[in-house]
């Protein structure tokens, strides 16, 4: 057999024009249509599969802008964690889209801001964070430590907080001068106020849910319900409301102050006057919505404001991950009560916490208990010189932490001032012209939720 026949024996050529064909050749010609035909038919279901994974990554459209799936999931996880709320899928379903709602309205605030050309520098996002470290007693840079550790993204916070930021600089910059208040409404104010003395005063924490819709009624007042479950479950109030109210006052954790019942209206005041101080009442129905009342505390006007009374804290925190099996919170609490029993001086608990490998004691100098964050605020200000907290479970760090009270002033007592009274008559009208801003750009809005 000849090997060098160029039929019998010899290697296939593998040069292009072997594979593709003799482009020259007119029999060739259909089989390169062919071949691009597949070619662009593979591209354009890659196009089409890429750009429907897309669209189902996208939690809503809010005009021109987009709300992530990811950026609502590492909102949610930063609410739940922030509001001690258990991190369960029955519960991510169930407030997902209220968190939704409120991201959606961050997004017409950012908008609005950006249209009105009114920027949030790096420096009030930092003070804001320093802000919210400095009330949980935690370490400058302890905030963004604490959400690496659970897993969530610092941006889920700098978000929220550039937005509320953002917002209340549009607020003032847009509205402030159509409020005034008159000499004569602060006179009748005042009047009240001292028609008012003697009666029983309440400080109030308040969580608001609007309803925009009559539709939504049973929505919001289903979510009502919710939040006050999983505030009965061990949720805390303040961070509840910081994430949910809609209430300017959820800034302060959703704190209005001391007020009578006739300070409010009519169904709020009738349930406040039957509420004693650590009592939550129902979801309460009114013609914008529903709110949630806290009694913090009661007292007789021109008493001490306890908020007032100036402190000094030693705490000691126990770690204890949001993983840890229920084995290691038992022993971590049983530890704690331990120490709570045996400390009789802030010298000997500071002492158990310097002992600690790495040390887990805080020592707050001369502050306010209005400084001190809600979450043990009730405990501290009932807590005598020198005697230990009991254990509480704390939801703005991983642990369990034991409180002493090194020293205590109580501050003099007195009536609030002309200038305060007017400062409060104008904050709320400007809260009800801010309310109606915003709910005039969600009425011109495009809003598609696809979540």
């Amino acid at each position: 057999m000849n090997l060098s026949s160029p039929t019998v024996g010899k290697p296939r050529s593998t040069s292009v024009s072997s594979v593709t064909g003799n482009i020259g050749h007119p029999q060739a010609r259909p089989f390169l249509t062919m071949r691009l035909l597949l070619s662009l038919v593979v591209l354009a279901c890659i196009a089409v599969g890429a750009q429907a994974q897309e669209e189902n990554r996208i939690a809503a459209v809010v005009n021109n802008d987009i709300i992530s799936m990811d950026d609502l999931s590492s909102r949610v996880a930063l609410v739940l964690s922030s509001s001690n709320i258990p991190n369960t899928p029955e519960n991510r379903q169930r407030l997902q889209p209220r968190i939704l709602h409120q991201m959606i309205d961050e997004k017409l605030e950012m908008q609005e801001a950006k249209r009105l050309n009114v920027t949030v520098t790096k420096e009030e996002i930092d003070n804001a964070v320093t802000g919210i470290e400095k009330r949980n007693n935690m370490p400058k840079g302890g905030i963004e430590a604490y959400l690496k550790r659970v897993g969530i993204p610092m941006s889920a916070l700098t978000d929220q907080l550039t937005a509320e930021i953002a917002w209340s600089n549009v607020v003032r910059n847009q509205l402030s001068e159509d409020v005034s208040v008159s000499d004569e409404e602060v006179n009748e104010a005042m009047a009240q106020i001292k028609e008012d003395a003697g009666q029983p005063q309440s400080h109030v924490s308040e969580i608001y849910l609007a309803v925009d819709n009559p539709s939504q009624d049973q929505d919001v007042e289903r979510l009502a319900t919710q939040l006050i479950q999983q505030i009965r479950a061990g949720a805390n109030f303040s961070s509840v409301a910081q994430q949910f109210s809609q209430s300017p006052s959820s800034a302060a954790g959703g704190d209005i102050g001391w007020v009578t019942p006739n300070q409010l209206p009519p169904l709020l005041g009738q349930a406040l006057s039957k509420m004693k101080p650590g009592e939550m009442s129902y979801p309460l129905k009114t013609p914008g919505g529903y709110y949630i009342l806290y009694m913090i505390d009661r007292r007789i006007p021109g008493q001490v404001d306890p908020s007032d009374i100036h402190l000094s804290l030693t705490e000691v925190v126990f770690p204890l991950p949001s993983t840890a099996s229920p084995a290691q919170q038992q022993h971590t609490m049983a530890e704690a009560q331990q120490v709570s029993d045996a400390a009789k001086s802030c010298g000997e608990l500071a002492k158990i916490g310097h002992d600690h490998n790495p040390p887990l004691i805080t020592q707050s100098g001369d502050t306010t208990a209005a400084r001190v964050s809600p979450e043990i605020r009730p405990t501290v200000l009932q807590l005598k010189l020198a005697e230990a907290s009991k254990p509480i479970r704390l939801s703005t760090a991983p642990g369990i932490a034991v409180f002493m009270v090194c020293s205590r002033q109580e501050p003099s007592s007195g009536m609030p001032t002309r200038d305060q009274v007017s400062d409060n008559l104008a904050r709320a009208r400007l809260d009800a012209l801010a309310r109606r801003y915003l709910l005039d750009l969600r009425r011109s809005a495009y809003v598609d939720i696809r979540a």
